[in-house]
């Protein structure tokens, strides 16, 4: 139904410190779906950010968790309980260690291959909502992924990690829709024509646990 609430989650942390960070990829998506759809202001309920927009397809509440990462399920718990919300209109945007810098993959369920932002949202709400996984690339060494993802994006990568944001905000019918293939593809696409097909991985320096 046109009219059905969907609820879209960014995860991050709170915070200018953080704002930067690749960890908060999700956070960048949700700014740039609110300026997409002219979202309202947004306001502190929740125990999170959140604002209400329309788009083709569907309305939406956009919330941004605050808080941190580890503990955003209670916030996402929250909303859907309030909103009555079912587990397959929950759309989580996330960072994804395990996929290629720029790349985009869609899921419904499954694993949340060690992301505590997923795990918990699993254990506040249940584990069939979709989630959107924005790839930022591996360090390579276990010991070095706190560093690398709680590290800001490096200059040469801004460009595609911003275009993937606003593309996020563009495609974002496609998923409302419940066409996540087609917004995947339509996702990789474009993000092809703006040269990001192969994005090496940038290491990062150490820095210190939120």
């Amino acid at each position: 139904m046109a009219d059905r609430l969907h609820l879209i989650v960014g995860l991050g942390n709170p915070g200018a410190k953080y704002a930067r960070n690749r960890h908060n990829i999700g956070f960048m998506a949700l700014d740039a779906i609110a300026r997409r759809w002219n979202a309202k202001p947004w306001r502190a309920k929740f125990q999170a950010e959140v604002t209400e927009a329309a788009a083709e397809g569907g309305k939406l509440l956009l919330m941004k968790p605050q808080t941190f990462m580890n503990e955003s399920g209670r916030a996402v718990g929250e909303a859907m309980r309030f909103h009555k919300v079912a587990l397959g209109d929950i759309i989580v945007f996330h960072d994804e260690l395990d996929l290629a810098p720029a790349k985009l993959r869609v899921k419904t369920g499954g694993g949340i291959a060690g992301h505590n932002g997923l795990r918990s949202i699993s254990a506040h709400c249940g584990n069939d909502y979709v989630r959107v996984r924005m790839g930022i690339g591996h360090p390579g060494d276990k010991t070095m992924v706190h560093a690398y993802v709680l590290s800001d994006f490096a200059r040469s990568e801004e460009g595609w990690a911003e275009d993937m944001a606003r593309l996020c905000g563009d495609v974002l019918p496609r998923l409302i829709k419940g066409e996540g293939e087609r917004f995947q593809n339509d996702m990789a696409l474009e993000m092809a024509k703006r040269g990001w097909s192969d994005v090496p991985v940038v290491s990062a320096p150490p820095c210190s646990k939120p």
